[in-house]
């Protein structure tokens, strides 16, 4: 009786929350998604094997343990042999980075983006009212939106945000942000500009968890369009459906988990610690607890509260939402091959469904705030996305933040975009695939090598 009681109290709980959501919904204001550019690098700044392993000894830091570290890392990372690296790491200048040189890094990637987008819509820079650009390790003054404005000569009472210190979610923020903004300035244009600046900010000394960053992160960006003009929807790529952002900045070990520092030799870097995982798995899960009943049907959310209720009697029993009956396409962060295979796993995905996800690693690497709009891209260049379907996107960043969203398709897409170049040797199969780091350097792992002193710099180089 209790157990009925509560399934009627849960279907009128839904009905309600149903009809309210529809009702907002309709009061709310459009965010539209016009266009978007990824940056693509050219190709003397590739970081393929032979490239890393000359930056990785001249560091004389680093020893034995730390070479095997680095292998170790490198071939399970999922980066493949095409990512961009920044100019002043790949010149020998990691250990004495110019704010030039930040500055050039920043303006190859912005500038170049902006004026594909630009020219792709024939909207002028006079035309747009709202700028925002997020970077979270390089904030100068004047700032980089104001860096912009000079650039592109842009309007007097242009309103412009510079995001800093978020992490890899800053283009999340971004959004969320400039859909907040379209509901006091109506039929504006925005334009949302995601990178991050990696040649400043390289770690050059021998922490094993400071110097994962170097293995994973990688130069790249992108600009996005958007608008709440109406009469532009036809227009429209996408239309924003929700966004959720979720913050657990308050608990020490979140807030710590990803970290900017100072090692004891006095190097700058990023420190990626253990409770990073555990972190990121109690942000998601917080996000989702707010997101999912404002995209699922009431039939799911009923059949999860059963079963959940039923689980208190019968333990073999798992809940589990399934997000696939109103989500067509999972945009995960491609942060690295653990963070894909964790979200993937307690999403309850497939490979097919993680494909973009891992292919913007293996091609472009984590790009920071940047990475989502490349697994975006990877779809569209797919031919995945038809009309009215949605998109879930996923992003986990510095503070602890997990700020998800959905985007509902308004075409079919099937644009090439920053993939056409490659698009035809892509997926690349996980299994029978050769890591060329383990081909050529797996020797280092020999355990003889513990008991013989030599330069081994000299050796893998030779």
């Amino acid at each position: 009786m209790e157990l009925l009681i509560t399934v009627c109290f849960l279907v009128l709980f839904c009905t309600i929350s149903y009809f309210y959501k529809r009702f907002s919904q309709m009061r709310s204001h459009s965010c539209y998604m016009l266009a978007y550019e990824c940056f693509k690098a050219t190709d003397d700044r590739k970081l393929d094997t032979e490239s890393c392993v000359k930056i990785v000894l001249r560091n004389k830091n680093l020893g034995l343990d730390q070479y095997r570290f680095l292998l170790q890392t490198m071939v399970n990372s999922g980066l493949g042999e095409e990512t961009y690296g920044p100019r002043n790491v790949l010149a020998g200048r990691e250990e004495t980075p110019t704010l030039m040189e930040a500055h050039e890094e920043m303006d190859e990637i912005m500038f170049g983006t902006l004026d594909n987008l630009f020219s792709k819509t024939d909207v002028s820079p006079s035309d747009i009212d709202i700028l925002v650009v997020d970077v979270s390790l390089f904030s100068p003054s004047p700032s980089l939106t104001a860096r912009i404005v000079n650039r592109y000569r842009m309007r007097d009472n242009i309103k412009s945000f510079s995001l800093s210190g978020m992490g890899c979610s800053a283009s999340m923020v971004a959004i969320d942000l400039v859909q907040n903004l379209f509901k006091s300035y109506k039929n504006a244009f925005a334009v949302v500009v995601s990178s991050e600046t990696i040649g400043p900010h390289w770690y050059c000394g021998k922490e094993n968890s400071m110097m994962l960053s170097n293995c994973l992160f990688r130069s790249g960006g992108c600009s996005v369009l958007l608008t709440d003009k109406p009469c532009l929807k036809h227009k429209a790529l996408m239309k924003l459906k929700h966004s959720v952002r979720t913050n657990i900045g308050s608990n020490d070990e979140a807030y710590g988990c990803c970290i900017q520092i100072e090692d004891q030799q006095g190097y700058n870097g990023f420190l990626l610690t253990r409770n990073l995982t555990k972190a990121a798995a109690k942000a998601f899960t917080m996000n989702l607890k707010v997101l999912v009943p404002k995209i699922l049907p009431i039939r799911e959310l009923i059949r999860f509260a059963v079963i959940s209720i039923c689980k208190t009697n019968n333990k073999t029993a798992k809940p589990s939402l399934n997000l696939k009956t109103r989500i067509q396409h999972f945009c995960i962060h491609p942060g690295g091959r653990a963070v894909i295979d964790g979200l993937g796993k307690s999403l309850g995905l497939n490979e097919y469904d993680m494909e973009p996800a891992r292919m913007a690693l293996h091609r472009f690497g984590n790009t920071s705030a940047g990475g989502l709009w490349y697994v975006l891209g990877y779809m569209e260049a797919k031919k995945r996305l038809k009309k009215d379907d949605k998109i879930l996107m996923i992003s986990l960043g510095a503070g602890f933040m997990c700020n998800n969203c959905v985007w509902e398709v308004m075409k079919d897409l099937g644009n090439g975009n920053v993939w056409e170049h490659c698009m035809d040797r892509y997926p690349i199969p996980r299994k029978n695939t050769i890591n060329p780091f383990a081909d050529k350097y797996s020797w280092i792992n020999d355990e003889r090598l513990n008991f013989v002193r030599m330069d081994l710099s000299n050796i893998i180089l030779s």
